[in-house]
C-alpha cells in the first residue's frame, strides 16, 4: 500500500474533512455514477441517509450542505465557500436541486437528507447511503459510502476487512516501500536518504519532481491565505454557540507589542496562526486538510513558524517539511486512523501534531531517527484525546486544541533535536497504542457530541 503526499494534504472547505469534504466527494461520485450509467435523466428523486457520527453531528459539521454541493457536481478543491450559503438558500427557496448542475429534481434539504442520530452502519462510524429513484418509485441506484477521515472516501466494493484500518490498497509500485516507522528507518539507513528524499522518490511513481514541488507550494499558498484571512476577520462564528473570532484581535495586539522583545512571542504567533486557520475552518472557509480539517491548523502554524522564525528558511524547506510530515501521516493512516469518529481526537490532533513535529525536525537538520522520535513524542502525548465537539460544531474545544498542539509539535521537535534519536517508545508502538485506545474508547467520545465537553457545556 502506498500513499501520496497529496492523499494527506488536500484543498477543501471547512468545517470537517470527514463530514464536509468526504460527503461532497461521495455525493459527487454517486451522481456521476448515475450519469455514467445513463440513469441521470431518469432520476426523479434522491434520498441520502447519514449514520453514526455523520448522523449525530452532520448538521453542525455542515454535512447537509456538503451533500447538496456534491449532488450539484461540486468538488472540494473547487467549491467557492463564499457562494455556498446562497446556493443552499436557492435550493431551500425553490425546492429544486439540479444534479450535476443539469438535471432538476424536487429536493428538500430536511426531507431528502435523513440524519440517523443513534444508528450506526455495519462498517464505519461515518456512513452514507444514497438511493436514486425513478418516476414510478423504482430504485435506479443504491450505494453505500464511508467517509473514513481526512477526506478519504470508500464504498462497499472497497471494504476489504472489518478488522483492518480503512485504507484502499494502491498497487502502484514505489521505489522505497515502507509500512511502518521501523521500515522507514531501515530504508534511510540503507540508502543514506533523508525521510523527505524517500517520500519524493516514491512520489515519482505518480508525479514528476516539478509537479510535486509546484503543487506542494500551491498547498502552502492556500495555508498562507487561510492564515492571512483568518488573522484579519472579526465577528462571530456561525452555528449558534456565539463563539467570537480571536485571531484578528490577537494579531493586532501582537503587532502593537512587537518592539517589547518578548522572548516567547514566537509561540504567541504560532497560536495565532493555528487559531486563524481553525476559525476559517469553523466558518466553512477554504482550508487544507492536514491530515483532517478538525486538525487543519497545526501543520500550517508550524510551517509559518519555520518560515517566519527560522533563519535561511526557504520554499525547498517547505516542500521537504510537507514530504516528511506526509511520511508520518501515511504510517498513522495505514496502521491506525486519522478519523475522530473512529479513534477520537487523538487520531486527528495527535496525528497532525506528530506530522508537524516530524516536518519541523526534518527541515531543522534532524536525522531520520530524530524525525521519528519527534513524531513519536507528538503522538504519544495526545494519546487518549477525545473528540467531544460542543453542539456538534468544530469550534469548542477544536480551535484552541489546534493552537496547543502546534506549540507541542515545536516542543517535540526541539526535544528530539537535543537528543541522538534513541528512545524507548517507538513511533510504531505509539501508533499501535492509539489504535487500541481508540477501539476501547466509548462512542460518545468519538465525534458524536454526546460526551465530554459536549455534554457538560451549555450550548446557548
Amino acid at each position: 500500500m502506498a500513499l501520496s503526499v497529496f492523499d494527506l494534504f488536500k484543498i477543501g472547505i471547512g468545517p470537517s474533512s470527514s463530514h464536509t469534504v468526504g460527503p461532497i466527494i461521495a455525493a459527487n461520485r454517486f451522481v456521476r455514477g448515475l450519469a455514467d450509467a445513463g440513469a441521470l435523466e431518469y432520476t426523479h428523486s434522491v434520498v441520502v441517509e447519514l449514520f453514526g457520527s455523520l448522523g449525530a453531528t452532520g448538521k453542525g459539521h455542515g454535512s447537509v450542505g456538503a451533500l447538496a454541493l456534491g449532488l450539484l457536481g461540486e468538488r472540494p478543491d473547487q467549491v467557492d465557500p463564499t457562494r455556498t450559503p446562497s446556493v443552499l438558500r436557492e435550493i431551500d427557496g425553490t425546492g429544486v436541486l439540479r444534479l450535476l448542475g443539469q438535471h432538476p429534481i424536487a429536493f428538500d434539504l430536511d426531507d431528502n437528507i435523513i440524519l440517523h442520530r443513534n444508528r450506526r452502519a455495519r462498517f464505519h462510524a461515518n456512513a452514507m447511503k444514497f438511493v436514486a429513484y425513478g418516476r414510478t418509485g423504482a430504485t435506479l441506484s443504491q450505494r453505500m459510502f464511508y467517509s473514513v477521515g481526512g477526506g478519504f472516501v470508500i464504498d462497499d466494493d472497497q471494504v476489504h476487512s472489518e478488522n483492518h484500518p480503512v485504507v484502499v490498497p494502491d498497487p502502484t509500485p514505489v521505489t522505497y516501500p515502507f509500512h511502518s516507522g521501523d521500515e522507514l528507518l531501515v530504508v534511510t539507513a540503507e540508502t543514506g536518504l533523508r525521510i523527505s528524499d524517500v517520500m519524493l522518490a516514491n512520489e515519482r511513481a505518480w508525479h514528476t519532481d516539478l509537479f510535486v514541488h509546484e503543487q506542494l507550494l500551491k498547498i502552502w499558498s492556500v495555508m498562507q491565505e487561510c492564515v492571512r484571512v483568518g488573522s484579519s476577520t472579526h465577528g462571530v462564528l456561525p452555528g449558534g454557540l456565539n463563539v467570537q473570532r480571536r485571531a484578528a484581535s490577537m494579531a493586532t495586539k501582537l503587532a502593537a507589542t512587537a518592539a517589547e522583545g518578548d522572548p516567547l512571542a514566537a509561540m504567541d504567533y504560532v497560536s495565532l496562526y493555528a487559531l486563524a486557520v481553525n476559525e476559517q475552518n469553523a466558518a466553512g472557509g477554504r482550508v487544507v486538510t492536514a491530515p483532517t480539517n478538525g486538525a487543519a491548523g497545526i501543520v500550517p502554524a508550524v510551517l509559518h513558524y519555520y518560515r517566519n522564525f527560522v533563519p535561511a528558511a526557504d520554499d525547498d524547506g517547505v516542500v521537504r517539511f510537507l514530504l516528511a510530515a506526509a511520511a508520518v501521516g501515511s504510517i498513522i493512516k495505514e496502521n491506525a486512523s486519522i478519523s475522530g469518529a473512529e479513534v477520537g481526537c487523538q487520531g486527528e490532533v495527535g496525528s497532525a501534531c506528530a506530522m508537524a513535529a516530524a516536518g519541523l525536525t526534518e527541515v531543522l537538520g534532524g536525522t531520520p531517527e530524530q524525525v521519528e522520535n519527534a513524531a513519536e513524542i507528538g503522538i504519544e502525548h495526545n494519546l487518549g484525546l477525545t473528540c467531544d465537539p460542543v453542539g456538534g460544531l468544530v469550534q469548542i474545544p477544536c480551535i484552541e486544541r489546534n493552537a496547543l498542539a502546534a506549540v507541542k509539535a515545536i516542543t517535540a521537535a526541539r526535544i528530539a533535536l537535543r537528543g541522538d534519536g534513541q528512545h524507548r517508545v517507538s513511533l510504531d508502538k505509539a501508533v499501535k497504542t492509539m489504535r487500541e485506545t481508540g477501539a476501547d474508547m466509548k462512542d460518545k467520545y468519538k465525534e458524536t457530541a454526546r460526551g465530554g465537553l459536549a455534554l457538560n457545556v451549555i450550548e446557548c
